[in-house]
């Protein structure tokens, strides 16, 4: 033991990635004392404290997202503080993977580092929303986790495809499997996973189909059958997780309801931003130019080195992945970072070799870069500023949460009202977009949803319906959102804030 400490000391990797992880840590340190103010952050902390007090998710309280982040929020009860800790947590074990994977990929030490300092930093910083607790911060431990696996066992001696060969080897079965099943967990917090499963499984085809084979062998049965026998255990460690799942809602009557809002009603929130000539336009051009480039990169797969195969392949699905929905939100471009910081490490070791391969790659990761990042790079000075002049007493509470939002100081005194004026966990019913004032007040929502956006023409009924049945002692209407769909005539205001009314029931 005394050894292994002494070689762990001397090693200059060892400072490397102890360094790394604590800039790391103090880059994200600001993000726990945030005030709640993100609404999507609101949400799942709303969605959170539901789940603890026995409402069933989706049926009962809505979002379109897989349950694995609300199940994250409601172990703790929806607290902000303790999730962005864990998120913060899960930041340095992926920092620690990455490292470890970007020595698998790369020889060189410098580039090791390098790459694994680039990914760090775009993690922590508000330049990704790093110091948001959303899906992506914690899908990337399991995604990590499983490309270290399959490109370990891309290279494994006994990872060949022969054919007639009917049982794969034990150890190479529970790589598959593993490696299949955390990228099963990972697209429970957000289904896009399945680009990243997508380009993992696409790079162990290209591996086992070497220069021996050509696609039309595909159409050979004993091929199809050895190609199963070596994959199939992969695709099944990650359909087991969505099963296990399913069952799960489907025995509490929530089958339907989580189909629908994990994966149908995604359809048409893609759809919305992918319009172009025709609906989805954008979204087909997009999948002819992803289809180009990976049957390029496969009849490419015996000209470059695994490594380069590797990258520029998941590199291409995680872009595709940002921009499945047409949309520039900046935590969608934390999916791309794991092979945008490899990309850069390839790029100081290929520039002279394998330039002119490199030059499409290189021109898309500094549109992606720039597309989501944009004025935020300017903006990320201005973060710190604000923390520092707050724990140094040089603003006050107000105007510290006010660079985060001009509203969060309007919820934080709505919420006070409320918290002060109500029983824990009480029903009320908020008309907005600020459901962090049901987390900070301990409050639940009247109906399944938890802000206006949500509640559509077809469920406005419904929802005053269930203020009907249920009768909240309050009812809050924001002034930034459109007029109160419906009549509220039993209640009476008793607190007004620059057009934001709080209305109180006649009993």
């Amino acid at each position: 033991m005394k050894n292994f400490l002494y070689r762990l000391e001397k090693s200059t990797s060892t400072w490397v990635l102890i360094t790394t992880l604590f800039v790391f840590f103090l880059l994200r340190l600001p993000s726990l004392i945030e005030p709640y103010w993100y609404g999507d952050e609101g949400i799942y902390e709303v969605i959170g404290s539901a789940l603890r007090h026995g409402v069933m998710l989706y049926s009962g309280i809505w979002d379109n997202k897989p349950p694995l982040l609300y199940l994250t929020y409601a172990l703790f009860s929806g607290d902000q503080y303790f999730v962005k800790l864990l998120s913060l947590i899960f930041g340095l074990f992926s920092i620690i993977v990455f490292y470890y994977l970007a020595k698998k990929i790369f020889r060189q030490q410098k580039t090791q580092y390098l790459s694994t300092i680039i990914f760090a930093i775009l993690f922590a910083t508000p330049v990704t929303e790093g110091n948001i607790a959303n899906a992506e911060n914690f899908m990337l431990l399991p995604i990590l986790l499983s490309a270290c696996l399959v490109y370990s066992l891309s290279g494994h001696k006994d990872y060949q495809l022969i054919i007639g060969k009917r049982k794969v080897n034990d150890s190479i079965f529970n790589y598959q499997i593993l490696s299949g099943l955390l990228l099963g967990i990972a697209s429970l917090y957000k289904i896009v996973a399945v680009f990243d499963f997508a380009a993992l499984g696409l790079f162990l085809f290209f591996s086992v189909f070497s220069k021996n084979y050509k696609l039309a062998d595909l159409g050979n049965i004993k091929i199809i059958k050895a190609l199963s026998h070596l994959i199939s255990p992969f695709i099944i460690g990650f359909l087991i997780p969505l099963l296990i799942t399913l069952i799960f809602f489907t025995l509490n009557g929530a089958g339907i309801d989580f189909l629908k809002s994990a994966f149908t009603n995604n359809v048409s929130y893609v759809g919305y931003g992918n319009v172009f000539v025709i609906p989805q336009g954008f979204l087909i051009l997009k999948l002819l130019i992803l289809l180009t480039i990976i049957v390029w990169l496969y009849r490419q797969r015996n000209n470059y080195s695994k490594n380069i195969i590797f990258i520029l392949l998941w590199f291409t699905l995680e872009v595709f992945d940002s921009f499945f929905s047409q949309r520039n939100y900046t935590h969608y471009f934390l999916m791309s970072i794991t092979s945008l910081a490899l990309l850069i490490g390839l790029l100081t070791i290929q520039y002279k070799k394998n330039w002119k391969v490199m030059i499409p790659f290189v021109c898309l990761a500094i549109f992606v870069t720039v597309f989501f990042v944009n004025i935020r790079l300017i903006n990320l000075p201005g973060y710190y500023l604000n923390y520092f002049s707050y724990i140094t007493n040089h603003k006050s509470v107000d105007s510290y949460r006010s660079y985060f939002d001009t509203s969060v100081p309007r919820d934080y005194v709505i919420a006070d009202y409320l918290k002060a004026n109500t029983k824990p966990y009480s029903k009320v019913f908020i008309w907005g977009n600020s459901p962090q004032i049901y987390a900070l007040s301990k409050t639940l929502p009247v109906g399944k949803y938890t802000v206006a956006y949500h509640i559509t023409e077809s469920e406005i009924e419904k929802t005053q319906s269930a203020i009907e049945v249920q009768k909240p002692k309050y009812v809050v209407v924001l002034s930034d959102v459109n007029p109160l769909p419906f009549s509220i005539d039993d209640y009476q205001p008793v607190l007004s804030l620059s057009g934001n009314v709080i209305y109180e029931k006649n009993f």
